[in-house]
């Protein structure tokens, strides 16, 4: 889990994934949180570094669950591993703002990992609905301005104010996560047993709307996959 006051990043993108695993609680279970923090750009005015939080549901079967882990080990914890398989981009379109101060009414983990970004914490109303369904209070969600025929939003890429509003994208990469467990055979057993984590990379582009293109500088580079 993130630390609630992380010394400052030393990369132009830091991601952070920090998912809860299914369990009984579906509410707190169902909820995936991403957190990015990009540095700021001297040549580009910024001198501080920006932090973006990306909340979307989580599906069972997504990631394995931490029980299953912790009764596996590794046989070199420190080895650099790569992903066994690579999963394909998942674009998505963050029409829902989550209200940072009732966050914890979705997750306990939203005001540690989020700290850093109070006002751009971002979701879907496709999950927010089935949050919702689940009991969760609908004070924590507020609608985001929207494209209209009358008002088209530009993407911040082609906007040269600074001020004026655009719709934001960010693409990030997970490079390895454990999304399968593995079964192996023997003779000495009837049925398979559990030996082993599949691991998988893959890669998230999110569309948002920002109040000020400033808030977007980096849209201008093209993502590298």
């Amino acid at each position: 889990m993130a630390p609630s006051s992380p010394s400052p990043p030393t990369s132009r993108r830091t991601v952070r994934c920090t998912v809860r695993p299914p369990s009984l609680d579906i509410v707190e279970s169902d909820v995936k949180i991403f957190r990015a923090l990009i540095l700021g750009e001297l040549e580009k005015g910024q001198s501080q570094f920006q932090a973006l939080c990306f909340v979307t549901r989580l599906h069972r079967n997504e990631i394995i669950p931490s029980e299953a882990m912790a009764k596996l080990r590794q046989k070199n914890p420190r080895a650099v591993r790569q992903a066994e398989e690579v999963r394909g981009l998942e674009h998505l379109h963050m029409d829902i703002a989550v209200n940072f101060s009732q966050g914890g009414l979705l997750s306990p983990h939203l005001h540690n990992v989020c700290a850093e970004a109070v006002d751009a914490i971002y979701t879907r109303q496709e999950d927010v609905r089935f949050w919702v369904e689940q009991g969760v209070d609908s004070s924590v969600f507020e609608a985001l301005p929207k494209a209209s025929e009358q008002m088209p939003l530009p993407r911040c890429g082609q906007v040269g104010d600074r001020g004026k509003p655009c719709v934001c994208r960010y693409g990030l990469s997970l490079a390895w996560y454990p999304c399968m467990l593995k079964f192996c055979h023997s003779r000495d057993r009837l049925t398979p047993y559990k030996c082993g984590i599949r691991s998988c990379q893959k890669n998230y582009r999110f569309d948002f709307y920002v109040p000020q293109r400033q808030l977007c500088l980096w849209d201008e580079d093209p993502p590298s996959w």
